[in-house]
């Protein structure tokens, strides 16, 4: 990248965060308009991103709850320093991995075996089937390897914020994500390489998350 252009990317991130800084000062003086952009901008790609990385989507409805409520106390002191979505990307895949490490203290299931092929090709029935192995699939890859393919190739982000969401650098990253689609390619190899990114479907839509209480926000 040039310096040019290095310094076009900056200044545009510096206009975000200042954005963001201005809109969640709104949310922390009780303004409900803020607080509902805040979170038709950011719910259902939280909520994927850890639906994704644990499966289960009552889990992820709470993960993705929890990260606006720490968000909404966050608000009142709230620096531009980072994007409001790396920060909640952040905030999630910690609290997932809180979840993983709880579930694989209790968990000793055999991980799921590949449905028979639908008799009908492109029948739902086989397309659900097919979404399902797919996800058993990232299921199974090590946490850092699923955030990593998560972030990159299901929720769009670039390998600069992604990095930045797990706290390494691009060059890590890259190695991660190298890994990840090995194992994958690996793993769906019985399947004739058919699945592709879209066969991961997003699942129910995540309830709202409570409002943050009107008038200042508290500081936890």
């Amino acid at each position: 990248m040039s310096p040019a252009a290095a310094s076009s990317e900056t200044d545009g991130s510096i206009s975000v965060w200042l954005d963001e800084a201005a809109l969640l000062r709104q949310v922390a003086e009780g303004d409900g308009v803020a607080s509902r952009t805040v979170v038709d901008r950011y719910l259902t790609p939280i909520h994927r991103f850890a639906f994704r990385l644990l499966g289960d989507r009552a889990e992820a409805e709470d993960v993705a709850q929890e990260s606006f409520l720490r968000l909404w106390r966050q608000a009142p002191r709230w620096k531009p320093k980072a994007k409001v979505s790396t920060w909640l990307y952040r905030v999630a895949r910690n609290l997932c991995v809180d979840r993983l490490r709880a579930r694989q203290t209790r968990q000793d299931a055999a991980p799921p075996n590949p449905p028979e092929p639908s008799p009908n090709g492109a029948s739902l029935l086989e397309r659900r089937q097919l979404s399902e192995t797919v996800q058993a699939a990232v299921g199974q890859l090590p946490e850092r390897q699923r955030t990593a393919l998560v972030l990159v190739h299901f929720q769009g982000l670039g390998n600069i914020e992604a990095a930045k969401v797990m706290d390494v650098n691009v060059e890590a990253l890259e190695s991660l994500l190298g890994r990840a689609r090995r194992q994958l390619r690996k793993r769906l190899r019985p399947l004739h390489d058919r699945p592709d990114d879209a066969a991961i479907t997003s699942g129910d839509e995540p309830m709202h998350p409570g409002q943050p209480p009107q008038g200042k926000g508290r500081t936890p």
